[in-house]
């Protein structure tokens, strides 16, 4: 499970670092595509294995269901730790998130989620002022 928020830096070379205490996760492979709310998402290949599979059950006849699948699937790229434990972040994705050099990396269950920093305070921002209101809405799905 993933959990935290962490602040790194990108380097002059498109490379960021993993947290330390995440790495040995993502051993068996990982996948790096577009996330939601304009930030990156980082699986395991099993993570990501699990979400293909339930995109392949979305009818291909619904709009929503295509887009949805174009932008996770067309975006994704397997990216590998390099000795130091470093990805390099490719320019589509970098762009795709305004991503430039100091990023907050959170952690978020089955995923890690790589924001530029800026963009994520914005959205803390908002997102700490519409708590109560998200917290009543969840307990319609039961939280």
């Amino acid at each position: 499970m993933f959990l935290g928020e962490y602040l790194h830096n990108v380097d002059d070379k498109n490379r960021l670092a993993i947290p330390v205490k995440f790495r040995h996760e993502f051993k068996n492979g990982m996948v790096l595509t577009r996330g939601l709310d304009s930030c990156l998402f980082l699986f395991t290949k099993s993570d990501w294995g699990t979400l293909v599979d339930k995109i392949k059950q979305l009818p291909l006849s619904q709009a929503r269901a295509r887009s949805f699948s174009r932008m996770m699937l067309m975006g994704a790229m397997e990216v590998k730790l390099d000795k130091l434990g470093r990805v390099l972040l490719p320019d589509y994705l970098k762009n795709y998130a305004g991503i430039s050099k100091k990023v907050v990396i959170g952690g978020v269950l089955n995923r890690l989620e790589i924001w530029d920093e800026g963009k994520w305070e914005q959205y803390k921002k908002e997102s700490e002022k519409n708590v109560a209101r998200t917290a009543e809405g969840m307990m319609e799905l039961g939280i």
